[in-house]
């Protein structure tokens, strides 16, 4: 199997999402980009939803869901 370009854009921007949720606490930048990082699907984007492996859909509603809490966490904790 090799190796695409997407999925090291994938994880790069999950990273960066991480990396900003954890160290700057910046929430609301850390939900853009992985939401960004879902649109560099990492699986065979010629796939259709329905055929697609469980552990594969797994991940990106794993990553979706993520991306939901950074959002609620950058709304709700923005109290300054």
């Amino acid at each position: 199997m090799k190796t695409s370009f997407n999925k090291f854009l994938y994880i790069g921007f999950l990273a960066l999402g991480i990396y900003q949720a954890l160290i700057p606490k910046d929430y609301m930048q850390s939900a853009a980009s992985m939401g960004i990082g879902l649109a560099f699907n990492p699986f065979n984007t010629e796939q259709k939803w329905n055929d697609r492996p469980v552990w594969q859909k797994a991940v990106l509603l794993v990553n979706l869901g993520l991306v939901a809490m950074m959002f609620g966490f950058g709304i709700g904790l923005n109290h300054k």
